[in-house]
């Protein structure tokens, strides 16, 4: 007995999908449920389980393949029939470049291997982040060669440096002042990228990023893009959190962050001011009278907009767990079709990556979504003193098709009274 392999409905809007990797190879056994291969959707990825255990016998569909709802991928024999292997292909949009360190110009393409060689790319490096424990301005102890001048010493202590990588000019090899002046105009060596790839690098976009791009032109031809600023004090948020971060946590197992009065500031003015909260169909306008915040999460494959449901009805506690729980979700490459899906208003954090001002593109067919940036102390007048505060800077993105001037601006002036003032978001005014 032989069952076939289908590609599974993937979720509303979404026809097709493209072959990211098969798991397992034609004359593998499989266990009945077990992940064989791997398809790449628009939104997520999902694992195609195999329908019965037995063994592997046909793939109909190489990896890169776009292949639509119901299509065959191939085949598993129950009776552990020969197998039969499926002679690779690589077609135009499969075939990848493979470029040899040093000849720039020379390209060469191996069609005897089963899956060309991809070049990945690089996850970008964490950035430094200095604790308690280690104190930018003190320099580390190291030994420094006894026989160098004072001069010499002091910068080699201050800045770090190898000596034993600096060949001296002095008597016997020894280190100079102008040795280590010398570096300054010394030509930095090639990139390792450029290195090990050539001048240039050619990959296929991933089905992510192409939606990306694609949806991001939608809303720029589509509606009608403004973006209006504000600034907010963020003092009364952060005493509030330092006040109450170590109650908060002991009762609810969980950090009390930013994002949850964001959340619940939004969820306020949304209610106040409906036409944010909706979105336009043709000549007609749906009020939408429930509260999904999207949040964008960037990953290693790109951004991701996940929803949180419901949000209205969530406390300050339930939406720090459930932002943490879809944003490891969201890392991790394990959202649902289900978690990307109801939106209807968005928020952006570029300030985790240090951003000082945007202006965010609207995730369609939503109306509005808040820009949030990083928070710098700056001199503010208070009471006609000038004053040093924790001061951010916000940025609404609106569809002028359906949400006028006054609304927007009045919109995030609301969101700004209520986090200059957070206890307003308990007393819901």
């Amino acid at each position: 007995m032989s069952e076939k392999i289908v590609v599974p409905v993937l979720g509303e809007s979404i026809t097709e999908a493209t072959v990211a990797k098969w798991l397992k190879n034609a004359g593998d056994t499989v266990e009945a449920d077990e992940p064989i291969v791997e398809l790449e959707t628009d939104k997520v990825n999902l694992e195609v389980p195999s329908p019965i255990s037995g063994v592997l016998t046909e793939i109909n569909s190489q990896d890169g393949s776009v292949v639509e709802v119901g299509a065959l991928l191939g085949s598993v024999s129950a009776e552990g029939g020969t197998a039969v292997k499926s002679a690779p292909k690589i077609s135009e949009e499969t075939k990848k470049e493979e470029i040899i360190p040093g000849e720039s110009n020379v390209i060469k393409l191996d069609a005897n291997k089963k899956e060309p060689k991809v070049f990945e790319e690089k996850p970008k490096e964490k950035p430094l982040v200095l604790t308690e424990e280690v104190k930018p301005d003190v320099a580390p102890k190291r030994d420094v060669n006894p026989t160098l001048s004072p001069a010499v010493r002091k910068i080699v202590t201050e800045n770090n440096i190898d000596i034993n990588s600096i060949q001296g000019s002095g008597k016997g090899g020894r280190v100079l002042k102008g040795d280590l002046i010398s570096l300054m105009g010394a030509n930095p060596k090639p990139s390792e990228r450029k290195i090990q790839y050539g001048e240039e690098e050619r990959i296929k976009m991933t089905r992510l990023r192409q939606t990306i791009a694609k949806r991001l032109k939608q809303a720029q031809e589509n509606a009608a893009l403004l973006t209006t600023f504000n600034e907010v004090d963020m003092s009364s948020v952060m005493e509030m959190r330092k006040e109450n971060q170590e109650d908060f946590q002991s009762r609810y197992r969980i950090k009390l962050g930013f994002m949850s009065f964001f959340v619940k500031a939004c969820v306020v003015a949304l209610k106040n001011f409906p036409a944010v909260n909706a979105e336009i169909d043709g000549d007609e306008i749906i009020y939408k009278n429930y509260y999904n915040i999207s949040f964008a999460v960037g990953t290693d494959k790109g951004l991701v907009v996940p929803v949180l449901k419901n949000a209205d009805e969530l406390s300050f506690a339930d939406i720090e767990k459930n932002i943490k729980e879809i944003s490891e979700k969201a890392r991790d490459g394990k959202l649902t079709i289900e978690d990307l899906q109801g939106g209807t208003f968005t928020i952006s954090n570029g300030g985790v990556y240090g951003s000082m001002l945007s202006t965010p593109i609207l995730n369609l067919p939503q109306s509005g979504v808040l820009g949030m940036h990083n928070i710098v102390e700056r001199p503010i007048v208070v009471d006609g003193e000038i004053k040093i505060r924790p001061i951010m800077y916000l940025a609404l993105s609106y569809d002028h098709r359906i949400i006028d001037g006054k609304e927007s601006v009045s919109f995030l002036k609301m969101i700004k009274e209520n986090l200059e003032d957070p206890r307003r978001l308990f007393l819901d005014i």
